[in-house]
Order: structure tokens, then C-alpha cells, then sequence
């Protein structure tokens, strides 16, 4: 059953069309449901509602339904922003399985059923019966908290809590694993089994290397993308994955596994008075030291329990004082610039063994990257666009852990660890023809490179602009050369840049959309795509912020009407982000 479609020509406003849109959505979800009801009047519904930032939430609720199917029920799944509050009410049984995006904010995909299940208007869920399964990382001070508002959101409502949320880390299959075994046989009303599922292995056509398995790719080139003169060190790579059987779509990322820095690690081995040949118990292996610190655990950012242990062992008033009674603004100033390492030169009185302080750092994360080529055109080879994170603070230099790896470490000889991460929502518009507005200043503009080799290997006639800025033009012009050729051949339709600096009163891509808004909204109303990559906690919420200014102004909308065009934007998978 197709979800019914309000064509771009029908005689409707952009709110009216929203609106229609809306209540078709709602209608057609309702119609689902009752046709799986009287089709299979023997199967209970179960609902699994997911909101997902990268893939990991999305992946899991697609596991749960595969168990819910084991145990006699009727899953169905589907993306949060795929039905309305009304579809929700109906719902007997419901998961939750969602991330939390940024400062303990809903995924993008969550936002809009958010707002209306957060509302004063929202319908009372008495008849529903829920469980939430929240993803999300420590490291992170509000953590799982999208997870824990819609928990308690669901029960502020009426609904029932079949069972306790579960808040899972970053490593989530086990936890997941217990709640799917719990939850599930309680939906089916049997007895609690035990569930195994690996979200990197439930496909049929799962690949050979994952997250648990990365695969040793070679590092090809590394080269500048800035001027050395540049107040910015971003460098282009390509790394190969020939042989690998890996594939992978633009608008994809690229997961490194890192090593931490040998000179860190030194340097922390001779704070704690080890030698680093101590061999320490790590996954049931013993390992010495020194290699642990390398490869397995994150010793750049304190964790909170090595932050918390320090304090309590240094008997510092000012950092005790920040943990017990201070705000999360005034703790982060206060670790601002500082890093593991700082902590433990600044407090030396907070002795550590070995094995307490390995007991105290988290696990060694892979960091995804958006990737800036198209598979298409480079099957054998990915490339990234990374900015090397380098600063002085505290009296000693400081590097990012994965952006050094890569730009210092990595040779012929040390293979860069490396697994895919689909983005499903994050592709190049299925019809060649519609336009395509991408805004993406500094190493945002990864992933449209990307978009424009696909675009240009699928001899597509759509439309192309991109919004690319970053400090000055003479040195972080990224890809000059490739973006004014594609201006030049047509591919690229329009190119408006934003270089903050290159003049007295700052310019960025936000005042670019504005300058350009008629033609902007235009490019909308054609049935254009609009995507935005980049930093999540300013540039993501300005462009957005411009975004709905040019829709009120050219469309004449009110700021609620423009709202629901942009709500309407998002339900069609046409404004899409991948910020961070």
C-alpha cells in the first residue's frame, strides 16, 4: 500500500500541502495497521518506533522486529518521522528504540513527533503499553536523553511501562540483547528467552568487516587541502579498500579506528609512575600496559568515574565543588582545554596503579567521517576530508586522537582500521532531475563532493548550488580547483561562498541563503533537496534559523506556516543533516 502523495503542481498552498500531507501519513498508517489486524486477527501488533542519528537505533529496531517475529507478533517497524500523534495513540504496544543527538537532543528523524507528543495538546495514552530502549555514550553529560524524555513523556500520558528502560553505552548489543529477551516474550505473553543479536550481523548480505572486525585499509594519500598558511591544517586522504568486498553510496561515513599517540601515552605512563610493560588483564587477555593505552582505551577525554576519582583522592575543593554543586556550563569551562593527561600533572597527590587507573578510562572509540567520494566513481578507494585538531593549552600541545592518527601515524606500514556506516536518509535524490541545494562550509563540504561525482556519474539534469565558507579564501578554499571546473562544465549550477574573515563584518553560509533567499525558496518549490553538513551547535541551528526566515519571507508565510513547510521538508526526506 503506497503512502498517498500530494503532487508539487496541485493547486494547494505550501501549507495546505503540508497539512494534506500530514493527515494522509496519519491516515495511511492507521490503514496498515487495521488491515494487518483483520489479515492476521490471530497476531498481536507491536509498534517499534526508532529515531536514529547514524543508523545504530535503526538497526536495532529492524533485530527487534526479527525476534518479535520468532515469538508470534506482528512488528512494524518504522522511522519516527514517519507517522503523526495520531497514528501514535492508536498503538497497543510500543517500542521505543532511539539515540540521543548532541546536547541530549532527539535525533533529527524524532524531532517533529517530539514536539507534538511534548505538547499541551497531546492525547492521553492510556491504552498503550511501552518500553524504551535508550542509545548513547557516557562521555556525554546528558546521557540517553532523548530515551529518558520520551520514557517519561509516555508515562506522564497514561501509557504503561511494561518494562524498564534500558540506557545502553556505546557498546550496546549486550544490554540490548537482555532487554530484546525480556521485553519481547512479555509483548507475546511467554516467558523471558534468551535473544543474541549483533546489528552488524543480522543481514543476509552483512559485510565481512564491521565494527567488531574493521578492516585494515592502506592509507593512499595524504595531502593538504589548506594553504600552510592556513590557521586550519585539513588534509584530503584516500585510503584503499580494494579486496575488501566493501562498498559503500555517497552521503555514507567512514569509522577509523585510531590509535592513540605514542608521546600521550608516555607521558601518562610516567604521571602514574608505571613502566608500561605491567601486564594488565584487558577483554580476558593480558596485555602490557603500555600497549593497552595505545589501542584499547580513550585517554585523551577523563571519563566522569576517572574525573570523579581524582577529585575525591586530591581532596581538591575548587573540582569537588564543580562535580557536587556546580552547573555542567561552569564544569565544562573549567575542562575546557584540559585533558586526561592535565588532570593527572595537576593533581599528582591522586596516585594511581595500573590497574585502577585502566579501571577508570573508557573503551577506545572509532570516529566516522563523513566520506567525500562517490563509490560509483572510486570503488576501490574512499576518500575523507579531515581538519587536524592541534592546540596549545595548559602549558603543553594537545592533538585530536583519530585527525593525528591519520595525518602523524599512519604509513605504509600501519593499516588504518576501518568499517562503513550507511546513511539511508543522507543520499543523493533518487530522480536526476529535481535540484539539489547543499550547504556545507568548512570539512562539510566532504560529502557534496561526494553528491557531485554521483550526480555527475549519473549524467543527472537536476540542478546543483552549494554553500561553501570557511575563514579566508587565499587559504581554505578546499578543492577550489575541482569546484570551479564543475562550475565551469555546469554541473555545479551555482556556487555561493562565504569567507568570514576576508572582510571587516563577518559573512557566513546562513547570510549567503538569506541574500539569495528568493531563489533559494525557488529551488524548493521546484521539488529541490536540501541538505546541511557541518558543526551541529551553531552553524546547523543558524542555517536552519535562515532556513525557515527565507520560506516565511518569499513563500509569505507566517513563522507557523513556515514551520510546518519545513516540518513538511523533513517528512519527504528532502532537508536532511548530517551534523555534528
Amino acid at each position: 500500500m503506497k503512502t498517498p502523495h500530494i503532487p508539487l503542481d496541485a493547486p494547494y498552498s505550501a501549507s495546505q500541502r503540508a497539512w494534506l500531507s500530514g493527515f494522509f501519513a496519519g491516515m495511511h498508517t492507521h490503514l496498515i495497521q487495521t488491515a494487518g489486524t483483520s489479515n492476521q486477527t490471530d497476531a498481536r501488533i507491536l509498534n517499534i518506533l526508532y529515531g536514529s542519528q547514524t543508523g545504530n537505533a535503526e538497526a536495532v529496531a529492524n533485530d527487534a522486529a526479527n525476534v518479535a517475529k520468532t515469538h508470534g507478533l506482528k512488528p512494524v517497524v518504522k522511522s519516527m518521522d514517519e507517522i503523526d500523534v495520531g497514528a501514535l495513540a492508536a498503538m497497543d504496544y510500543l517500542l521505543i528504540i532511539t539515540s540521543t543527538y548532541g546536547e541530549g537532543e532527539m535525533p533529527d528523524n524524532a524531532q517533529m513527533l517530539w514536539d507534538a507528543v511534548s505538547g499541551e495538546s497531546a492525547p492521553a495514552l492510556a491504552k498503550m503499553s511501552y518500553s524504551v530502549l535508550a542509545l548513547g555514550d557516557t562521555s556525554y553529560d546528558l546521557f540517553c536523553q532523548a530515551g529518558k524524555d520520551w520514557d517519561n513523556r509516555l508515562k506522564e500520558l497514561g501509557a504503561t511501562r511494561l518494562y524498564e528502560r534500558t540506557d545502553c553505552d556505546v557498546d550496546f548489543e549486550e544490554p540490548a540483547n537482555t532487554w530484546l529477551s525480556a521485553v519481547i516474550p512479555q509483548i507475546a505473553g511467554g516467558a523471558s528467552t534468551t535473544v543474541i543479536i549483533d546489528p552488524n550481523t543480522s543481514t543476509a548480505d552483512k559485510p565481512q568487516y564491521h565494527r567488531k572486525n574493521p578492516f585494515p585499509a592502506k592509507l593512499l594519500v595524504n595531502r593538504w587541502v589548506t594553504s600552510p598558511s592556513s590557521s586550519k591544517e585539513t588534509r584530503h586522504y584516500e585510503i584503499s579498500i580494494a579486496g575488501s568486498g566493501l562498498s559503500y553510496e555517497a552521503g555514507d561515513a567512514l569509522c577509523v579506528v585510531p590509535t592513540n599517540c605514542p608521546e600521550l601515552v608516555d607521558a601518562i605512563l610516567k604521571a602514574i609512575g608505571c613502566q608500561g610493560d605491567e601486564d594488565e588483564p584487558v577483554s580476558g587477555l593480558l596485555l602490557p600496559l603500555r600497549e593497552a593505552l595505545l589501542t584499547q582505551f580513550e585517554i585523551k577525554t577523563p571519563s566522569k568515574e576517572l574525573l570523579e576519582e581524582i577529585a575525591r583522592r586530591s581532596g581538591d575543593q575548587e573540582l569537588n565543588g564543580l562535580l557536587s554543586a556546580g552547573t555542567k556550563e561552569q564544569l565544562g569551562d573549567y575542562l575546557w582545554g584540559r585533558d586526561t593527561l592535565d588532570l593527572l600533572l595537576q593533581f599528582p597527590q591522586a596516585d594511581f596503579s595500573a590497574a585502577e587507573f585502566i579501571g577508570l578510562l573508557k573503551p577506545l572509540q572509532h570516529r566516522a567521517y563523513s566520506i567525500s567520494s562517490s563509490g560509483k566513481v572510486y570503488p576501490d578507494t574512499v576518500h575523507l576530508t579531515v581538519a587536524s585538531v592541534r592546540y596549545e593549552s595548559h602549558g603543553r600541545q594537545h592533538k585530536g586522537v583519530c585527525s593525528t592518527f591519520l595525518a602523524d601515524l599512519v604509513d605504509e606500514n600501519t593499516p588504518v582500521r576501518c568499517f562503513f556506516t550507511p546513511n539511508k536518509v543522507f543520499r543523493v535524490p533518487e530522480d536526476n532531475s529535481l535540484p539539489m541545494i547543499m550547504v556545507g562550509p568548512g570539512t562539510g563540504v566532504a560529502p557534496f563532493r561526494a553528491f557531485l561525482q554521483e550526480r555527475q556519474y549519473r549524467q543527472a539534469t537536476g540542478k546543483n548550488w552549494l554553500f561553501f565558507g570557511d575563514r579566508n579564501a587565499a587559504t581554505d578554499f578546499m578543492y577550489r580547483e575541482e569546484l570551479e571546473a564543475m562550475q565551469a562544465s555546469g554541473l555545479l549550477t551555482r556556487l555561493d561562498l562565504a569567507f568570514s574573515r576576508d572582510q571587516d563584518a563577518k559573512i557566513y553560509v546562513q547570510d549567503k541563503m538569506v541574500e539569495q533567499g528568493a531563489q533559494l525558496f525557488a529551488w524548493l518549490e521546484e521539488g529541490g533537496y536540501f541538505f546541511v553538513c557541518g558543526d551541529a551547535y551553531r552553524m546547523a541551528k543558524d542555517v536552519d534559523k535562515a532556513l525557515h526566515d527565507v520560506i516565511a519571507e518569499h513563500g509569505k508565510l507566517s513563522a507557523a506556516q513556515a514551520a510546518e513547510y519545513v516540518n513538511q521538508l523533513k517528512k519527504d526526506k528532502r532537508y536532511v543533516r548530517d551534523v555534528y
